[in-house]
């Protein structure tokens, strides 16, 4: 007779069927087993030993570890009067690759346990299924050694970029302990999160843990971890940002040694309860495009909202939109793209597709239920990276070896009352009204739109899913992803075409309540160790552009949404705040703002009539001449401009140092080998000698001969365009024999602008 221990439990609520362990699915119906182990928080348990059950569900694996052996019921949420143990988890949500989340908590009894202990789900652990063995996944400094130095730079990179939500939930300190710092294949995981003593903590303390990991760092990146320890000890790095983009730069130059593959296989379908499919794809449904031949690679899937007034209009004007947005993009050279920028790019893209909806909403005076929408989630493979961008409830999955991660947050009310710290998320999902979409491209206009944009680093083989909720719902993704879609990355399955057959199939006969769509973009890597000595270079923090995932404005507007049910419009009733206002306050706004207007006024009338006074003779316009003064910029670069480097920079492996002067001697269009690509000819003034802290090693060119760039990379440093004065050191240079009389020609704008990087 089989112990009750080993019993698994149908999550099926029609069916609750015991099962052994070791099945996958439930021997009568047939429904996905979910193996949920919990990390328990804290000390070791001491409430009983390995195969004894808690609570009247919790098999306890080892010390540390239970498994839920009743998975189809709500386990008990903590006591949220006291939100100080559980905040962090809470408000880190947007992080959940990268660290568990609350699932909930064991009860307390009379017995051993005196309080509630804390469970988490998703920690990274993984199971010996057959021999019931749960074990943890390695520390990062034992991993470390083994690791390529690709994906040695990518954890660095995951830290760093954790570093300030960690600090500002005050749990920083989690990421200098190497027990709870482990990693599962490509990613960095946090068993648990531990708060910070009294004492602040700052990145100094960060290069001292980084510094013991230099002697066992690949030698391609060995001196360059040296130096970026280094400076973060002496206080070089001041930001996590310029940490992060310090280490870009060492990815970057590492991809050189990278060779990615790409796939994208595309479907929508109807389903079999709906009379239209009012979602769209991109690629078409049922293409299958790769990278390389193409020369460039994107999946889009919106999921539109609106019925018959129009979701299937958003959705198609949405691809259209964005696709048109996103090619302008994709035109520059991967090594010329700044991270940043882009991810500010698309969210620009998401936000014109927006307002595309939005105007055509008011063209057809469509208001409430009427106006129509649509979800967006897009995949954008570059170099070694993926951008993912999202606005809604379509959601994007990453496929490893080694596990399934939703990397995208619904918009949702459910996902909202946790980032805000107010509910557990298994809790928030069974309220009332919790899938109702608090954002959707179309709803409103761009100004209140938040997209997010997001970017993971390519070191292995993986796949992205990009599915609307005729798949995700009801954890269909996770139920199914290890016999579908984990056969792509072990070889068993060659045709990701196939795949996403299957997977349409499942969402038609598993959920069956809605259209559904999907795009499947795999993505292979090839990596070979290179021969080079990597060198750290510390960028000018101030043209540094970050993006902070926690801190996105909740709009009010919520868009209702339910399994069996098209997601539709609910109408928000805005408070009017001024009322709110009390009348000791009000009163005088009003008598202030009758001041300014009267003032304005005065002020006009006087300029008309004023007596005049003996000022500085000055020049007008001529009517040819245009009155308003166009600031100089990178954007409007033209010979004869003077232009001062902000930090060190490289052209072509010449470095020039910060603080020197460069005159811009000829500019010109080059379509080739791509168009609107412009090289700029430079002239180094006056070269400044190296600092005790300028890492560079070659000296600087020559003054006589000209440097040749494009625009393009000159716009990805940190440099200011000046005003050419008597006393420029380039005023005693005489230009290059090579060069054409045009280029000494010096422009007549004055001013100075500095660039805006772009």
């Amino acid at each position: 007779m089989e112990n009750d221990a080993a019993t698994l439990y149908c999550p099926n609520e029609l069916c609750q069927a015991a099962n052994p362990l070791t099945h996958k699915f439930c021997q009568r119906c047939s429904t996905p087993l979910p193996k949920r182990y919990l990390w328990v928080v804290g000390d070791s348990l001491s409430i009983g030993s390995t195969g004894e059950i808690l609570a009247d569900r919790y098999l306890i694996i080892n010390q540390s570890v239970v498994l839920d052996t009743k998975p189809g019921l709500l386990p008990q949420a903590p006591d949220l009067e006291n939100t100080h143990p559980i905040r962090p988890y809470l408000r880190l949500i947007p992080y959940r690759l990268n660290i568990p989340q609350v699932y909930g908590v064991l009860p307390a009894t009379d017995g051993c346990v005196q309080s509630q202990v804390l469970l988490l789900e998703k920690s990274p652990l993984f199971a010996d299924n057959l021999a019931q063995q749960v074990h943890l996944c390695s520390e990062f400094t034992d991993a470390w050694r083994y690791a390529t130095s690709m994906r040695q730079l990518h954890w660095l990179w995951q830290i760093a970029n954790l570093w300030q939500p960690f600090k500002s939930e005050g749990v920083v300190s989690s990421l200098l302990n190497p027990y709870l710092l482990r990693v599962e294949g490509p990613l960095v995981r946090l068993l648990e999160l531990h708060s910070d003593p009294t004492t602040a903590l700052e990145l100094p303390q960060l290069g001292e843990f980084w510094q013991q990991l230099h002697q066992e760092a690949k030698p391609a990146i060995a001196e360059f971890v040296q130096q970026i320890s280094y400076l973060l000890i002496q206080g070089e790095i001041k930001s996590s940002e310029v940490l992060v983009a310090v280490l870009d730069r060492g990815l970057a130059e590492l991809s050189k040694s990278q060779t990615p593959t790409i796939q994208i296989a595309t479907k929508t379908d109807t389903g079999p309860s709906r009379q239209r499919n009012e979602d769209a794809c991109y690629p078409p449904s049922g293409t299958l495009l790769s990278k390389p031949p193409q020369p460039t690679a994107l999946a889009i899937v919106c999921d539109g909202i609106g019925g018959h007034e129009g979701g299937n209009v958003a959705s198609n004007l949405a691809i259209e939109t964005v696709h048109k947005q996103v090619q302008q993009l994709i035109n520059v050279p991967p090594d010329h793209i700044e991270p940043s920028l882009l991810i500010a790019d698309l969210e620009r893209a998401a936000a014109v597709a927006n307002d595309k909806i939005s105007q055509r909403n008011d063209s057809e005076n469509r208001q409430g239920r009427k106006r129509m929408g649509t979800t967006l989630v897009m995949a954008l493979p570059i170099a070694h990276e993926m951008y993912i961008t999202h606005v809604g409830d379509s959601r994007a999955y990453w496929i490893t070896r080694h596990g399934c991660y939703q990397v995208t947050l619904d918009d949702d009310v459910a996902s909202r009352e946790v980032r805000l710290g107010y509910a557990v998320y298994r809790e928030a999902v069974q309220q009332g009204g919790s899938g109702s979409l608090v954002q959707a491209l179309g709803m409103s206009p761009s100004s209140s739109l938040h997209p997010t944009a997001q970017r993971f680093i390519l070191d292995e083989d993986g796949v992205f899913l990009l599915t609307s909720d005729g798949l995700s719902d009801f954890d269909r993704v996770e139920d199914y992803w290890e016999t579908e879609i984990l056969p792509i990355l072990t070889g068993e399955e060659n045709n990701i075409v196939n795949v996403v057959e299957r997977l349409v199939d499942i969402a038609n006969t598993k959920n069956g309540h809605d259209n559904v769509t999907i795009a499947l973009v795999n993505c292979q890597v090839k990596y070979t160790e290179p021969q080079i000595t990597l060198k750290a270079v510390v960028p000018d923090s101030t043209h540094i552009k970050t993006v902070n995932l926690t801190s996105k404005a909740l709009q009010p507007t919520l868009l209702e949404a339910k399994p069996e049910q098209k997601t539709q419009v609910v109408p928000s009733n805005l408070p009017n705040r001024i009322s709110k206002l009390p009348l000791n306050l009000i009163v005088p706004l009003i008598l202030v703002a009758t001041a300014g207007v009267l003032g304005y006024w005065v002020m006009l009338l006087r300029s008309q009539y004023a007596i005049p006074t003996v000022t500085p003779t000055r020049t007008l316009p001529s009517a040819t001449q245009s009155p308003k003064v166009q600031q100089r910029s990178l954007n409007n670069l033209a010979p004869g401009w003077i232009i001062k480097t902000n930090s060190e920079i490289t052209f072509n492996q010449q470095q020039v140092p910060p603080e020197s002067f460069l005159e811009v001697i000829d500019k010109k269009f080059n379509p080739q080998p791509a168009p609107g690509i412009y090289e700029v000819y430079l002239r180094l003034c006056n070269p400044q000698p190296a600092s005790a802290n300028n890492l560079a090693t070659e000296p600087p060119p020559p003054s006589d001969q000209p440097i040749k760039t494009e625009l393009a990379q000159l716009k990805r440093f940190a440099v200011t365009v000046l005003q050419p004065s008597q006393d420029s050191p380039c005023n005693s240079v005489s230009l290059p024999a090579d060069i054409p009389p045009s280029a000494a020609n010096t422009p007549n704008n004055p001013g100075a602008a500095e660039s805006n990087n772009r």
